[in-house]
């Protein structure tokens, strides 16, 4: 557990407030006193299943509108706290040491200390966090100092100037080295893998120069990034200077480092500007999509952008297929109300998000104009929270001096509220893909005049796309013999890339390809990442082969997963 107390400030925003109301769940609270005073009555209301309890301080005196106070909150956490996860020194690299590692997102910070958990709420924080010698702890915030502490331990104190919300509080401790990869940003992870993350991460000072020129200032002051052991759940989380990241990333030829230019990205779509709530999730998103393209674009050319869209476009209509082109979780802005914002997680905020963006984009004359749109809608809701409503009327403000006839094309309310894929298609540059299209066509038609050389000089997207053309063939590819002739040719299967391998397991499930089982079950014990876990799990117990296994394997294994994970996993499977 984590003991200890928090201490809020909040100010009045009416007269005659009597209450300090903020959320937990599954916290011990102890005392509550406000700031060098005496102690306070409070109350827990009854436990909701999904958010937990409302805690009710009552204050001494009732506060005038503008009127600030402080409560001390005294509490610790359960061990099944949903935001913490807790390694045995088995669970990570180097074995000696305990791991703990925190995951906010959507709503979980609130059983990770007393806090208003909305993201519509924004703070600065100082932390002072105490660990056991020899571990390090990092936080979502810049470090202020360290100090010995008493009985052989350690204390690590943090600032984060800058507002942010509660989602955002990250914490790290284990025995963590760091690499410096540029003059703000260094990698911290165990150290038999951290070389390993510097130079798979050596390009991120290039992305946030990039992403200045884009989006303006940088304002968090350090970017860093926590190489996280494989039970992380998602390919990165935005942590203000300290972006937490997946190892499934260490390709070792830096094709998955576009996650860290996704992370980077949100430094301003996301944590400079907010959704306001969860529904409006596709403005956190959608836009980090974007800018993150745009940064890959800068680097890498504009037919690299496009080709990035055209495999999120295939991440998006397997959402879609997931849910149903009619489920509500496929709208841009899903109804959440007494939901859990977990459970509507899918590509569609993001590459729905991208791809209404991207229309605009098209439709108001072309990328240039529209960056310089995002560039000013940055700077004018920075430090705030935002709606699509307001999204929408900003847009409509500043292209006001546009011929009514275009900005009369954008059908918002079916772009925003109606389900399936999106209403207007876009179009892509499809040089890249094409070449991908022609090698799995030739597969899909039998696989004649193939050879090694076939994706030699090929890039991992490209692998990629050839892939998802062989995933979304109609008849599903079934021929055990294919099979077995594109793994002597290709060997996907000893592939580094995760986005590889991961696409190469499911198509020989669903060729019912049963030497491929070992080496799935393999890949699910070695990481914990939902975008991997999630599809894998539901393709084996789809199979004929692997139903079962899948089964079995998940029920032993349930536990080493993030509880996140863990609950959607279960859920695909009906256990």
């Amino acid at each position: 557990m984590l003991s200890g107390h928090v201490s809020l400030t909040g100010e009045a925003l009416i007269d005659n407030v009597k209450q300090f109301v903020v959320d937990t769940k599954d916290i011990t609270v102890s005392r509550v006193a406000e700031k060098n005073a005496a102690d306070l009555l409070f109350t827990l209301s009854p436990a909701h299943p999904v958010f937990g309890n409302a805690l009710h301080i009552d204050l001494k005196k009732s506060l005038k509108k503008g009127e600030k106070v402080t409560v001390d909150i005294h509490y610790h956490t359960s061990p099944e706290a949903t935001a913490i996860q807790w390694l045995e020194p088995s669970q990570t690299v180097g074995k000696k040491h305990p791991y703990v590692f925190t995951q906010c997102q959507a709503i979980h910070a609130r059983s990770m200390l007393p806090c208003q958990d909305a993201p519509s709420v924004k703070a600065t924080y100082d932390a002072s966090v105490t660990v056991p010698k020899p571990l390090t702890a990092v936080m979502s915030a810049v470090p202020a100092a360290t100090e010995d502490g008493a009985n052989n331990t350690r204390v690590f104190k943090f600032k984060q100037e800058v507002p942010m919300s509660s989602y955002l509080i990250a914490l790290g401790i284990g025995e963590l080295e760091y690499r410096e990869i540029g003059p703000r940003t260094r990698v911290w992870s165990e150290k038999e893998v951290v070389d390993a993350g510097a130079y798979e991460f050596a390009e991120t000072e290039s992305f946030l120069k990039v992403g200045e020129e884009l989006m303006g200032p940088y304002v968090w002051g350090r970017y860093d990034i926590l190489l996280l052991p494989p039970s992380f759940p998602y390919g990165g989380m935005e942590n203000p200077c300290l972006t937490f990241v997946t190892p499934t990333l260490l390709a070792g030829d830096r094709s998955n480092a576009d996650v860290v230019a996704h992370e980077i990205a949100h430094s301003w779509t996301g944590n400079l500007v907010t959704n306001k709530t969860w529904e409006h999730f596709w403005l956190n998103e959608g836009m980090t999509v974007y800018t993150e393209r745009k940064i890959v674009g800068k680097l890498h050319g504009e037919e690299m952008r496009h080709f990035k869209a055209i495999i999120g476009l295939k991440d998006l209509k397997d959402s879609v297929d997931l849910f149903g082109p009619t489920h509500d979780f496929t709208c841009l802005i899903p109804q959440l109300k007494d939901m859990d914002p977990d459970d509507a997680f899918s590509s569609v905020p993001y590459e729905k998000g991208f791809n209404f963006l991207f229309y605009l984009e098209t439709l108001i004359g072309g990328p240039e104009k529209f960056q310089a749109f995002l560039k000013t809608y940055i700077d004018k809701f920075k430090f705030s929270t935002v709606t699509s409503e307001e999204f929408k009327a900003y847009f409509l403000q500043y292209f006001s001096s546009l011929d009514k006839s275009v900005l009369n094309q954008i059908d918002w309310d079916t772009w925003f509220h109606k389900p399936g894929m999106p209403p207007v298609p876009n179009n892509f540059d499809q040089k890249l893909a094409n070449i991908s299209a022609a090698l799995a066509n030739k597969w899909i038609a039998g696989g004649a005049d193939t050879s090694a050389t076939d994706i030699k000089d090929w890039n991992a997207q490209q692998i990629v796309v050839f892939l998802d053309k062989l995933l979304l063939a109609e008849p599903a590819i079934s021929d055990r013999k294919l099979i077995e002739k594109m793994e002597s040719l290709y060997h996907f299967t000893s592939s580094k890339n995760s986005e590889i391998r991961s696409r190469w397991y499911r198509l020989c499930i669903q060729a019912e390809y049963d030497p491929i089982l070992p080496h799935a079950l393999g890949f699910l014990r070695e990481q914990g990442r939902m975008k991997f876990t999630r599809p894998l799990y539901r393709a084996l117990h789809k199979s004929k082969f692997g139903k079962d296994a899948a089964v079995k394997q998940f029920t032993e294994y349930r536990n080493t997963y993030h509880a996140i994970c863990a609950k959607m996993v279960a859920k695909d499977l009906g256990v």
